[in-house]
């Protein structure tokens, strides 16, 4: 797609194909302010329901298409007290109203759930009611995170306004080493851009080592898009992602038509080299205290936690079984996939038994401790090592509790030294 003034032709990235796509436009210029049609909106238990429904009642207004709505239960699950039990109750009573059918109850964390079951493609202008959404990208999808008074509008219209972003490209070349993964990828681009790196602009990851790395892999780049602060987290589809649609049930798709086009204008270029990557790690309290694992070496741990839609996929719970098989514990480990499927193909490959056998304790498919909620909330002065997205203070637990971030592979390392340790001085593991 380019855009044409007169005799100059203005090629488009990725962002704005969907946006003007979505807005019904041939072309669109960042800054502009345009009115898009949404494809899908995703709520789940925490903000959806209860925060959307009585602003819907207001409007006596039901959602503008059942059939573009997914709902999926993640952060109150299971249910600890009469509050998200009833929270749980308005959202199934909640669904059945407004004769949603894609509605999965505890089936997992949403951003992992959502794309497993098919719903995302290419080219689609999504909406999501958390933080997380720019996971979508990973399909090549615009997919952002909303507030509950916005997702309500969209609810009820089917449409949003977006502001045209710029295109931040972060751009990865060379060849990842043994035990570093794309966590690690995240929390270095963390480090070194900090929070506010993405500038709620579209941020577009490229170059050989992307295209090298699996779906879910990339998820955890497009998820963590949040972390530098950008509003969505594309990368552009390819055969890969092709296939995985196809298999999860989604529709055959043309990779060629979102592509960012060559001299396509960027608001940023950041580039980065993995040949010289080490696994990385982020202390307390903020994903952009980032810097290589040696610098922790002497930190202790007392828990350990692969968890979170970034940390408990099936290819993050193959890494953290690597290191695990046929070893035990000195920190405390839990282990919370991240859906159901993922946790019932681990267990036909012997990953879930691999756990078990060195001592975790696994928990819900579901946000977990990683969003605040539950029973495993961090004590009083624990430090622990996550495979989640963020530590910030008191996020997981009490405010004197320390959280460390980083890969499945340095946590499950880390699980069995009792500190902080390089996944690499496993070295026999291939």
């Amino acid at each position: 797609m380019v855009a044409k003034y007169g005799s100059i032709a203005l090629p488009q990235t990725l962002a704005q194909k969907i946006i003007a796509h979505a807005s019904g436009q041939e072309t669109v210029t960042p800054g502009e302010i345009v009115v898009a049609k949404v494809d899908l909106a995703m709520i789940h238990d925490s903000g959806g329901p209860r925060r959307v429904k009585p602003i819907l009642d207001h409007l006596g207004t039901n959602v503008w298409d059942p059939d573009s709505v997914v709902v999926v239960t993640d952060h109150y699950v299971p249910v600890f007290n009469n509050e998200t039990r009833a929270i749980q109750k308005l959202t199934r009573e909640w669904v059945a109203a407004q004769n949603i059918g894609a509605f999965y109850d505890q089936m997992g964390i949403c951003h992992v759930v959502v794309p497993e079951n098919g719903h995302l493609a290419p080219g689609m202008f999504v909406v999501g009611g958390d933080s997380h959404s720019p996971t979508g990208g990973a399909f090549g999808a615009y997919m952002f995170g909303i507030g509950a008074t916005e997702m309500a509008g969209v609810l009820a219209t089917g449409e949003i306004w977006i502001k045209v972003p710029e295109t931040i490209l972060v751009d990865w070349s060379g060849t990842l080493q043994h035990m570093v993964t794309a966590k690690d990828m995240m929390l270095h681009a963390c480090g070194q851009l900090g929070m506010d790196g993405g500038g709620y602009q579209a941020v577009e990851y490229t170059g050989n080592v992307i295209t090298d790395l699996n779906m879910q892999d990339r998820m955890t780049l497009s998820n963590m898009t949040a972390e530098l602060g950008g509003q969505a987290g594309l990368i552009a589809p390819d055969k890969t992602t092709a296939a995985y649609i196809k298999d999860a049930g989604g529709p055959e798709i043309d990779v060629s038509l979102w592509q960012t086009s060559a001299g396509a204008t960027l608001g940023a270029h950041h580039m980065f080299d993995a040949d010289s990557l080490i696994p990385q790690v982020a202390a307390p309290h903020s994903p952009a205290n980032t810097q290589p694992i040696d610098t922790f070496k002497e930190v202790k741990t007392d828990i350990a936690y692969i968890g979170a839609c970034t940390g408990a996929k099936l290819s993050d719970l193959r890494m953290a079984a690597q290191i695990l098989k046929g070893r035990s514990l000195r920190s405390k480990l839990l282990v919370a996939p991240s859906s159901k499927a993922d946790q019932e193909k681990a267990t036909d490959e012997g990953l879930m038994a691999i756990f078990e056998d060195a001592g975790a304790t696994i928990l819900p498919n579901s946000c977990g401790i990683c969003a605040g909620y539950g029973a495993d909330r961090l004590d009083e002065d624990v430090t622990c090592i996550s495979s989640t997205a963020r530590n910030f203070q008191g996020r997981m637990g009490a405010n004197s509790s320390q959280v460390y971030l980083g890969s499945p592979f340095t946590v499950a390392a880390s699980a069995i030294t009792g500190r902080i340790t390089d996944p690499r001085e496993f070295g026999d593991l291939k």
